[in-house]
């Protein structure tokens, strides 16, 4: 599936740990903003 490129799936996957996710090149975009908005908001968190 096309589960890299989903921001929802990002958040998750930040939230558990992990620091790469696979996507097409069409979603590297979506997935890359996901990926710093996830990493802001866990600044914010602490």
């Amino acid at each position: 599936g096309e589960h890299g490129g989903d921001p929802g799936s990002v958040e998750f996957c930040h939230s558990l740990g992990l620091d790469y996710v696979s996507c097409s090149p069409f979603r590297v975009p979506i997935a890359r903003l996901a990926a710093a908005q996830a990493a802001i908001r866990g600044r914010e968190d602490k």
